[in-house]
């Protein structure tokens, strides 16, 4: 019985199973297919290469951006070399006061210190 069983349904499954073969409408599907896959890559190409393009010009322009703070970095550097110089000038100035004072002082007390000498050794003797 079992084999009677498994002999009807090989018979069956083989009368119902057509080979469906590759027939030109498959064909033209898979060319229309081809054609829109062509026209899709072409157009994904150009926009791409739009994207490209605009970026490396934002790019270019982010580069001048960058130039021209460089400028002012350089600028600003200058200035502060200007303001460095400028603090040199007033402490050699300060330090030249200081000199000129400092020989005062000391001139006005070895005058007084001479005047005092001489009065005691002119009363005194």
């Amino acid at each position: 019985m079992k084999i009677l069983v498994v002999i009807l349904l090989t018979a069956l499954s083989f009368s119902f199973s057509k080979e469906v073969g590759f027939t030109q409408e498959d064909r033209e599907r898979l060319i229309r297919l081809e054609t829109t896959l062509k026209v899709f890559m072409e157009q994904t190409n150009k926009r791409f290469e739009k994207l490209r393009q605009d970026m490396n010009a934002r790019f270019e322009l982010i580069d001048k951006r960058f130039e021209q703070i460089d400028k002012r970095f350089e600028q600003i550097d200058k200035r502060f070399e200007q303001v460095n110089n400028r603090f040199n000038d007033m402490f050699n100035f300060l330090w030249i006061l200081t000199g000129i004072f400092t020989t005062l002082t000391a001139s006005v007390i070895a005058f007084a210190w001479w005047d005092r000498k001489t009065i005691n050794e002119t009363y005194v003797n």
